[in-house]
């Protein structure tokens, strides 16, 4: 027999993760989570992860130093980030980005992931990887990814 849930049943979002990379998609993501974090009274923690460049010599990988300047335009960035009504918490990591998400989630002991998905299929995911992907199949806790809408509109305009 299935019992109906109450509303003391549901699970309790005390910590949100929001990963964001400042981009559209990101934005539009960061949105829900705002408004779930607001609406449960949660803690939203705001991460951005600054990915380092690696190239391949013949010597083998070599990361590349950030240029000046831009970790503090990043933090500024992150740090601008206003979400009236929701306590927020600014956090930026430097590492492959799925990785100090998931050490994110874990280290916050977060009950929920609120992130934005580009949306790649095909070859396209191949190649680039997919830090949703992995963060989905890997996080201690459940994930929400946001995807944009698809606007027909914006479409047919730039494909005239």
């Amino acid at each position: 027999m299935i019992s109906s849930q109450t509303k003391t049943d549901r699970p309790t979002v005390r910590t949100i993760l929001h990963p964001t990379d400042f981009s559209e998609r990101s934005a539009f993501a960061l949105r829900f989570a705002g408004a779930l974090a607001k609406e449960e009274g949660s803690r939203l923690v705001l991460l951005h992860v600054l990915a380092p460049a690696v190239i391949y010599d013949e010597m083998g990988p070599v990361i590349v130093p950030f240029r000046q300047g831009e970790e503090q335009a990043a933090r500024t960035k992150l740090e601008g980030i206003a979400m009236p009504g929701v306590q927020v918490e600014y956090r930026m990591e430097v590492g492959d980005a799925a990785q100090v998400i998931l050490d994110v989630t874990t280290e916050t002991k977060c009950d929920l992931v609120v992130m934005g998905t580009h949306g790649r299929t095909g070859l396209g995911r191949l190649l680039l990887g997919s830090v949703a992907e992995e963060v989905m199949r890997k996080a201690p806790c459940p994930v929400l990814t946001v995807k944009m809408p698809f606007l027909p509109n914006s479409q047919e305009k730039s494909s005239k």
